[in-house]
């Protein structure tokens, strides 16, 4: 059974924390790797400084926000995956975080959904030629995305499965798909081969792991039944002392 390998997103976790103090809590709490939303809005070379004084890994980063479900923006989006790309491959990173794009209200939401797998189809050329995966994120419309265009995890792994890239996969996120759908780890063991991240927060709330009704040592245990090898974003707003959350996640996996 591979053991599963935490990341701590320190935007959200860490956030008021400068990048040497954030990765520095990061390598106190015994894990290996982080990872963070946008590259275009932060000092890179501080951040590798920091990241080489630590000895961490950086796990994913996000893509620019520009809509894939929107096809007149679709040379915009392209433009901003060929950027990140770059930024991946100076940083070492292997997975990019995308959104989808909010629903377009006056648009058939079929002609919407084959925008979203044009984009992506011609993504994978050139995520391939670069070796990155591209992890598209399903967020759920109840609480914190409203208006989102894709909420389930089931439409994603659909969408996956019609671009049949293996570039091209989800990032599931447990906290959405807890509130979108439920029934975790079905839909996670039985989607296994088309998941290359996750993400974890307490529900609700979206806090420490430990808060709230989602059973994470057994989601974890779950996944790790799996083939999974990637990594375990924990992407969550803090309540308690920081550190003592990560330690005791830490010590699940």
């Amino acid at each position: 059974m591979p053991k599963l390998r935490p990341s701590v997103c320190i935007d959200a976790v860490l956030g008021d924390m400068p990048i040497d103090g954030a990765l520095e809590t990061v390598a106190a709490a015994g894990i290996e790797a982080f990872e963070f939303w946008g590259w275009w809005n932060r000092d890179l070379d501080a951040l590798v400084a920091a990241q080489a004084k630590h000895g961490l890994s950086i796990a994913s980063c996000c893509t620019r926000f520009i809509s894939l479900v929107d096809e007149t923006k679709r040379d915009n989006y392209l433009s901003g995956l060929a950027e990140t790309i770059a930024v991946a491959e100076k940083l070492g990173i292997d997975t990019i975080i995308s959104q989808v794009g909010d629903a377009l209200p006056d648009v058939p939401r079929q002609l919407q959904y084959d925008s979203l797998v044009a984009g992506l189809s011609a993504a994978a050329a050139m995520l391939m030629a670069a070796n990155k995966t591209l992890v598209i994120e399903p967020l759920n419309e109840l609480i914190d995305h409203s208006g989102y265009f894709l909420v389930k995890s089931s439409e994603a792994f659909e969408i996956i499965d019609v671009v049949d890239s293996p570039n091209v996969k989800v990032v599931f996120d447990i906290y959405h798909q807890q509130i979108s759908e439920g029934q975790l780890i079905a839909n996670i063991q039985n989607n296994i081969d088309k998941i290359a991240h996750f993400h974890a927060a307490g529900n609700p709330g979206r806090n420490e792991l430990s808060r709230g009704e989602i059973n994470y040592p057994a989601v974890f245990e779950a996944i790790g039944e799996t083939n999974y090898d990637g990594f375990v974003g924990l992407e969550y707003w803090p309540v308690e002392n920081p550190l003592d959350g990560l330690k005791q996640v830490a010590s699940w996996l």
